[in-house]
């Protein structure tokens, strides 16, 4: 009785076996991130030359 058994038990996994597969993939994986530090980066520049002519005015004549 314990040959049957065995053998579903082989055949399943056999059977299971084969459908896994894990593979490397041919490109590289690739990650677009659509992140806008512009308005930043200007706001930042805008801070810094208006401190700049706040602290300097002689340099700055009007």
């Amino acid at each position: 009785m314990k040959k049957p058994a065995s053998l579903l038990v082989r055949l399943t996994a056999a059977f299971v076996g084969g459908c896994v597969q894990i593979q490397a993939p041919d490109k590289p994986i690739e990650i677009n991130l659509n992140v806008n530090i512009k308005q930043e980066v200007v706001l930042s520049l805008k801070k810094d030359a208006a401190d700049l002519v706040t602290n300097n005015p002689e340099l700055f004549p009007q």
